[in-house]
């Protein structure tokens, strides 16, 4: 034990202490015991710019004390930020909170009395950890995307500065060179139309009126508009019926007004009633007469050749995305792990784009159930879990929140749900995936290809189809399935690719990926 002169007592409330070992130098040690997911600092920030920290702060010893901020800049950390040790086994986990511009310090676990408190730097050290690490251990399966106690950013990496994926056939040619279907590496699933049997219809309440006198059509029309009745939810339906002779008139869903709405009282209306409406435009002439037999629906078909155009820039993406997937699903199997492994890509932007991010960030993890000894340890699973954190950690929320990070037996969406009821809900704001593409080396069980349905992924792809226990085609396609809210487009890796000749990665078909 060291003696009181080399231990430095620090002015927080949580029992934190400064001490100094001759292995490591200072750090900061627990003074008593601390429960499990307690705040025990909050360190504010200095700054460095991208280009002051190249030119100078890079060559001092502020390299090894120094956070990258999502923006790009350089942090410095105050407090006992900067003296928080390594370990492969963090006890502490950190949050970058930008809106206060400092960093969030919470024990992932109870704390004993005496023990260090470590948070993890990352894979790419610049020390040699003296900590001996079990060949199982989680924090040593991936260079990307390991579980680091559920708070750290250990699984963020820029992408600008990777090299060309070997092989790669897309590098040479104009990248604004559109290419035909059959030279993507990947072969698109389309997917069935929707709604096409009358049991697959989606519907909701709605409020509707008779209208005995036909002269009234006009007046209720202009009053519609003067109610607020011309909501977004009903633009892709008719607003008359005619039936048998009688005209009825579409007023609300139930969603928008959950009583009946109030009539004009000079034209002497029936009573409002429900009934049931589709709640979407019809996409096929099928749907649409089948829809229309609940209500009059508007006909939108997709435009001739409205599947997204891909140029040779946005391939070679592909291309280097799907690599990165396989490089870490072999890293995984090198340390006795499933090797599966999924990459969510930064999105692409064309060259000379200006509207893409200065610093695209991208999140790799691997299934890590085996060293876990946790049957939900999948690698889609982590990877989404990865990403709830970096966007936890970025969030440009102003208002404070008692845990600004979730829990580590919270899912996600408990996360989300806590969130909403301390900020005004926004409409899509608690979606992880939004507009982004998941790669993944085996196609995704069912219960990982729900998650992805719920993070609102845009698109899947995937290398090795798992025919008994895929959820993407395999044994089920979960975003064609009836009351499905979401869907994703789905494409797999082609077998004639570098990465589909490898089948080193192939795992039991019984396995759910």
């Amino acid at each position: 034990m060291a003696s009181v002169d080399d231990q430095l007592l620090h002015l927080n409330t949580t029992g934190c202490l400064i001490r100094r070992t001759q292995e490591k130098g200072r750090g900061v040690y627990a003074s008593r015991a601390i429960p499990a997911q307690t705040l025990i600092e909050i360190s504010p920030v200095l700054f460095f710019s991208k280009e002051e920290y190249a030119e100078h702060g890079r060559f001092t010893v502020l390299d090894e004390y120094t956070f990258k901020w999502p923006d790009g800049r350089m942090a410095l950390a105050l407090g006992l930020g900067s003296l928080f040790n390594h370990s492969a086994r963090p006890n502490v986990s950190y949050a970058l909170d930008t809106a206060t511009e400092s960093i969030r310090y919470t024990t992932v676990r109870d704390i004993v009395p005496g023990e260090e408190l470590c948070i993890f730097y990352g894979h790419k050290l610049w020390f040699e950890s003296s900590e001996t690490i079990p060949r199982h251990d989680p924090a040593d399966v991936s260079t990307e995307g390991v579980d680091d106690g559920w708070g750290g950013l250990s699984a963020v990496e820029e992408d600008s500065s990777d090299p060309p994926a070997p092989g790669d056939p897309y590098l040479e040619g104009d990248p604004n060179e559109i290419i035909s279907d059959e030279d993507l590496p990947f072969t698109r699933f389309k997917l069935p139309p929707e709604e096409e049997e009358l049991d697959s219809i989606r519907t909701v309440e709605a409020w509707v009126v008779d209208i005995p006198e036909p002269r009234h059509i006009t007046k209720l029309l202009k009053w519609l508009k003067q109610a607020g009745l011309e909501t977004p939810d009903v633009g892709h339906l008719k607003r008359i019926r005619k039936h048998d002779n009688v005209a009825t008139l579409l007023l609300a869903t139930t969603t928008t007004s959950p009583a009946p709405p109030l009539l004009p009282a000079d034209l002497d209306l029936p009573d409002p009633y429900t009934l049931p409406v589709p709640s979407t435009q019809a996409l096929t002439q099928i749907s649409w007469k089948l829809k229309s037999t609940f209500w009059p629906t508007l006909f939108t078909p997709p435009r001739k050749g409205e599947a997204e155009e891909w140029t040779r820039g946005k391939a070679r993406w592909a291309w280097e995305a799907m690599q990165k997937a396989v490089a870490a699903a072999h890293k995984a199997r090198a340390l006795g792990e499933l090797p599966v492994a999924a990459h969510i890509a930064a999105p692409y932007y064309a060259p000379g784009d200006s509207s893409g991010p200065s610093a695209p960030l991208s999140i790799t993890a691997c299934d890590t159930r085996q060293c876990d000894a946790h049957p939900l340890r999948h690698a889609v699973i982590n990877v989404i879990r990865h990403m709830a954190d970096f966007t936890a950690s970025t969030s440009v929320d102003s208002k404070p929140r008692s845990l600004p990070t979730p829990l580590p037996d919270e899912s996600a969406d408990a996360g989300e749900e806590r969130e909403s009821e301390t900020e005004e809900a926004r409409n899509g704001s608690n979606y992880l995936l939004t507009g982004l593409t998941v790669f993944i080396t085996h196609e995704p069980c069912i219960m990982c290809s729900m998650a992805l349905i719920h993070s609102r992924v845009k698109e899947v792809v995937y290398l090795h189809p798992m025919p008994k226990t895929g959820g993407c085609g395999g044994t089920a396609c979960l975003p064609t399935l009836k009351g499905i809210n979401h869907r994703f487009g789905i494409c797999q890796w082609k077998a004639d690719t570098a990465a589909g000749r490898d089948d080193s990665l192939r795992i039991d078909e019984t396995i759910d990926a």
